[in-house]
């Protein structure tokens, strides 16, 4: 699509002699700007720190849709998510998802189950490292019927993400406040009597089932879409040992099938 250098404008107008704007203005204005270079069907916002829940800043669903992409995926699904993996890495720049996904990503029980329901053709985000450990990923998502971004709209945003980064880290700055509120609100919920610690409901999804810290970053590995082979690669250990721990997790949990395991980390999650 040919450059909207009106709608361009008028976005960039709105941030004139602003020193703070709210979520959904700046969002809004992003927006705005981006339909102005490109078309895309949404737009969603999230801020993520560590393995915390993320915080959605913005985005362009309708209730259901909201449902799918925001609600179900900060119940859990977030914690699979390449985006969210690669957020956690603090890199930087403008990247397809199908590029940061691991080999087996997209046979995964998580895309199965998750990540089809989307109706997704592919989506491209905006990584913008912040303070505090914070990184506002802003992503741009076409639908299947829509399909994916064509290499000339691809570079006009790789282009542009300089002035992105700049508008985002100064008018969603000081969000370290808003997680560190959200981590004390959730973990009142979740704590037991005598109970006083403030910890990401990630930190404790396998902490009850004797699973032992090589079995935990095997099994989140393979959730996330990693085969064997892969995982090998990343933990420096041989194929054959990932498959005997796989073995044992299974033996371990009662389980026998990736299906399975997706289902008692959602759960356990909860």
């Amino acid at each position: 699509m040919s450059t909207d250098l009106e709608g361009l404008f008028t976005a960039l107008n709105a941030t004139i002699g602003k020193s703070a704007m709210a979520d959904a203005e700046f969002g809004e204005t992003f927006r705005q700007m981006m339909a102005a270079l490109v078309r895309f069907d949404y737009v969603v916002v999230f801020a993520y720190r560590g393995k915390e829940r993320p915080i959605d800043l913005y985005s362009t669903f309708d209730r259901d849709e909201h449902i799918v992409f925001v609600t179900l995926y900060q119940a859990g699904p977030y914690l699979l998510d390449p985006f969210y993996h690669t957020a956690r890495g603090r890199r930087e720049g403008v990247l397809r998802m199908r590029e940061l996904a691991p080999d087996r990503f997209f046979s995964s029980e998580y895309y199965r189950t998750y990540y089809v329901q989307t109706g997704l053709a592919e989506e491209i985000g905006f990584f913008v490292n912040a303070d505090d450990d914070i990184t506002i990923v802003l992503s741009l998502m076409r639908r299947e019927e829509t399909g994916v971004f064509p290499p000339a709209e691809f570079m006009t945003l790789k282009k542009v993400e300089p002035l992105v980064a700049t508008m985002v880290r100064h008018y969603w700055s000081g969000l370290a406040s808003r997680f560190d509120a959200q981590l004390a609100d959730g973990s009142r919920a979740r704590r037991k009597p005598g109970q006083s610690e403030t910890v990401p409901p990630a930190e404790a999804v396998w902490r009850d089932l004797n699973l032992t810290s090589r079995e935990t970053s095997i099994v989140e590995l393979v959730l996330q879409g990693h085969s064997s082979e892969s995982i090998g690669l990343k933990l420096n250990i041989s194929t054959g040992t990932v498959k005997v721990h796989r073995r044992n997790v299974y033996r371990k949990l009662g389980i026998s099938s990736q299906t399975q395991l997706l289902s008692l980390y959602l759960k356990n999650l909860a």
